[in-house]
C-alpha cells in the first residue's frame, strides 16, 4: 500500500495540513476545514493509500515557499503538486492556477473560459473540492455580484489571502 506522507504547518491564518507522495503536494487544507475526514478519506481512496504521520522532502519546501508567500517575498509557487480528479475537475484546478495572483474572476467566467457558459455550479462543485488551498488559488473566485463567497477555509480567510496577495504585487 502506498504511504501519503501527513504533516501539519503553522501559518498565519491558522494550522495547515499537507498531504504529499514523492510526485507532489496531494492535499493542503486548513486544519479547521468542515469534513476534514472526508477530504482525508477521498485521497487515500483516491491514491490507494494509507495516510500517515511522517516527514516528506516536499514538506520542506512548501514551508518555505508558504513562509515567503506570507511574508509577501513570493508571488508564485514552485513546490510539485499531485493533483487528482476528474478530468472536468482537474480543467478547472488548472484554470484556477491561471488566474492572476493579486486578481479574481467570478464563478461565471471560469465556466465561460472552459467553454461552457452554463456550468457555473459544477465550476463551484470543483473548486469546493479543491483539495491543495492557496497553490491552487480557489480563493480568487468570487461571486457575480462581487462578494466573497464560497471558501471551505472560511470566508474570512479568503478576504485575507486576497488581501495579501494585492499587497505582495504592490
Amino acid at each position: 500500500m502506498k504511504i501519503i506522507h501527513l504533516t501539519t504547518i503553522a501559518t498565519p491564518l491558522g494550522d495547515m495540513f499537507a498531504c504529499a507522495v514523492d510526485e507532489g503536494i496531494c492535499l493542503l487544507e486548513f486544519t479547521d476545514r468542515k469534513n476534514m475526514d472526508k477530504q482525508f478519506q477521498s485521497l487515500s481512496k483516491a491514491l490507494g493509500g494509507e495516510i500517515v504521520e511522517k516527514d516528506h522532502q516536499h514538506f520542506r519546501q512548501l514551508e518555505n515557499e508558504l513562509q515567503e508567500y506570507f511574508e509577501e517575498k513570493r508571488n508564485q509557487f514552485e513546490v510539485p503538486l499531485f493533483i487528482t480528479g476528474t478530468e472536468f475537475q482537474e480543467k478547472v484546478w488548472q484554470l484556477l492556477r491561471e488566474i492572476p495572483m493579486g486578481e479574481t474572476r467570478t464563478y461565471k467566467q471560469q465556466s465561460e473560459f472552459l467553454g461552457n457558459p452554463k456550468a457555473i455550479r459544477a465550476v463551484g462543485t470543483a473548486n469546493g473540492i479543491n483539495k491543495i488551498a492557496i497553490l491552487i488559488p480557489c480563493h480568487r473566485v468570487i461571486g457575480s455580484n462581487g462578494e466573497l463567497v464560497g471558501y471551505a477555509g472560511g470566508i474570512w480567510r479568503k478576504q485575507k489571502l486576497l488581501q495579501l496577495e494585492k499587497a505582495i504585487l504592490f
